[in-house]
């Protein structure tokens, strides 16, 4: 009886051995994603920067067979939603669908954020989109270089909107007018919507604009177009040129990012970006952002870091040069 007592007692060593090897993972968490994702949208529900992320969640909801929300959270120039963000738990099932406000450009204008931007975890770039100037009908230039002379000629006279201090609009417009000598009064909103809205209804002279939006106004010539933020002409609207034409480096283009909280694990960011990433590549998706005016990008979380860290150093520049202060 003692020797099979041994034999047992070993028998069921090994046996707890084996089970203590197992990784943990394998018996402890089940597959991500099991249950609803959130998506928060630190800005207001209708924008491309609401829209880029929503095409996505509704993609990934079918493919993963979960809820995927958007939550908007706007205000105090995506500060608040990206601060909620930025303390849920690393677990993926809360995201940030971020522009470049939060990620790259606030932690140049504020002294103190309620979050460390650099920490978020990148999964991709969802997409770009062209800043393209307008002006109302009233304004006397048509082209670029009529207005560059007019604003010359009336310094201070003239007003440009903004969706709000610090914002890429704002800060495109403070880099043209460190590049061309221009002074404009500038004329902060909540958001681009009300401040085109005002620009339509001939209140205010200017602004930088996203494309999508603008682009059925100035189609209609509801809007003049002075020139799209990009390098080249975007084939989007060939007709207007690249501000970089006349102007050599003056770049203002939006952009969306999809990154997780910081510390979220690298498997999950790696089931994350496979999904996002093939879904951006679905033709119907593509339509989509092309009828924003938006091209999807879908480059890999080092890609992406690497890209966050060149935007960090191109807006920084810019912040100083125009001396951007937020009161």
């Amino acid at each position: 009886m003692r020797a099979i007592n041994v034999r047992e007692r070993l028998r069921a060593l090994i046996i707890i051995v084996a089970l203590c090897t197992i990784p943990t993972h394998t018996i402890a968490q089940p597959a991500y994603p099991n249950r609803p994702i959130k998506i928060i949208a630190p800005v207001a529900a209708g924008t491309v920067a609401d829209l880029v992320p929503r095409i996505i969640a509704a993609k990934l909801q079918t493919r993963w067979g979960q809820p995927v929300i958007i939550e908007n959270r706007p205000g105090g120039a995506t500060n608040i939603g990206t601060a909620t963000a930025a303390r849920a738990e690393p677990d993926g099932y809360t995201l940030l669908a971020s522009p470049a406000t939060s990620l790259v450009v606030n932690q140049s204008l504020y002294k103190n954020l309620p979050f460390d931007p650099n920490a978020f975890v990148p999964v991709t770039v969802l997409a770009v989109q062209p800043n393209i100037l307008v002006a109302n009908r009233s304004v006397p230039a048509a082209d670029l270089r009529e207005f560059i002379a007019y604003a010359k000629g009336n310094p201070g006279k003239l007003t440009f909107a903004s969706s709000g201090v610090g914002t890429v609009p704002h800060l495109g417009m403070e880099l043209m007018q460190a590049k061309t000598g221009i002074r404009l009064v500038h004329v902060p909103y909540k958001g681009l919507a009300p401040a085109l809205r005002d620009v339509l209804a001939e209140r205010i002279d200017v602004m930088f604009d996203n494309l999508g939006t603008s682009a059925p106004h100035i189609k209609s010539g509801e809007l003049k177009a002075y020139g799209i933020g990009t390098e080249q002409r975007s084939p989007l609207l060939p007709q207007v040129p690249a501000l970089s034409e006349q102007i050599p480096g003056l770049v203002s283009t939006a952009w969306f990012a999809l990154v997780a909280p910081p510390k979220t694990p690298s498997n999950i960011i790696a089931i994350l970006y496979d999904a996002v990433s093939e879904t951006l590549k679905l033709p119907d998706v593509q339509k989509r952002f092309r009828d924003l005016y938006a091209t999807p990008v879908g480059i890999p979380p080092a890609a992406t870091e690497a890209f966050f860290e060149q935007e960090r150093t191109h807006w920084r520049s810019i912040i100083a040069t125009a001396g951007v202060k937020v009161e």
